[in-house]
């Protein structure tokens, strides 16, 4: 009797063993950098070294911007850019005005903050925003709160902003980044978007309570 129910008792324990083997198969299967938001991305980045060598590559194909120092890749990240009918410009731009705390001016919309603005050309730059994996804007960049926050300090007014369909960095580096999507996160409160706690938690390369 006693074998009997062990036997059982190991029968039990493989088929668990089992379907948590499948189960943990099946979610491999699944892209899990898929779903995350882009308030928890924090890139790593190198220290700039020579300011003077310091270029900015965005490829608007796969929606990533790469800091580059010489033939190094200093900071790596995901952004979101203009959608078809309202394209980001391509082309080699100069970064010549750099905003910490600025919020939009025109309407719909005004007051809103656009935290860590870099202009490249006359109403278009790279700044915060809510990130998602396809474009989606009316032409600017938006970065992860973090992102933006370390471009925004690794970068000077005259630094190089090259856009392009592509770049080398797409098939390397750009490959391991994860998949960014806030589509699905809640708007903060408009009392809180339009006050100064805004730029105090950007700051500290956050946002709200996500």
């Amino acid at each position: 009797m006693v074998s009997q129910y062990l036997r059982v008792a190991m029968k039990n324990i493989l088929r668990s063993i089992l379907l948590i083997s499948i189960a943990a198969a099946v979610s491999s299967c699944v892209n899990p950098k898929k779903g995350r938001f882009s308030t928890s991305f924090n890139p790593s980045a190198k220290s700039v070294k020579n300011p003077s060598a310091v270029k900015v590559k965005l490829s608007t194909g796969a929606q990533r911007v790469y800091v580059v120092e010489g033939n190094e890749v200093l900071l790596a990240t995901p952004c979101s850019v203009g959608t078809a009918s309202t394209p980001t410009p391509h082309g080699t731009f100069t970064i010549y005005n750099k905003v910490a705390n600025r919020r939009r001016v025109s309407s719909p919309g005004a007051g809103y903050p656009m935290t860590f603005w870099m202009e490249f050309k006359s109403a278009y730059g790279m700044h915060w925003g809510f990130v998602k994996p396809y474009p989606c804007t009316h032409g600017c960049v938006r970065l992860p709160i973090a992102s933006a926050q370390k471009i925004f300090n690794m970068v000077k007014t005259g630094t190089p902003l090259i856009i392009a369909p592509s770049h080398p960095e797409d098939a390397t580096i750009g490959k391991t980044l994860p998949v960014l999507d806030d589509s699905t996160l809640p708007d903060p409160p408009q009392t809180y978007m339009l006050s100064p706690k805004v730029f105090e938690d950007a700051a500290r390369g956050k946002l709200y309570t996500f």
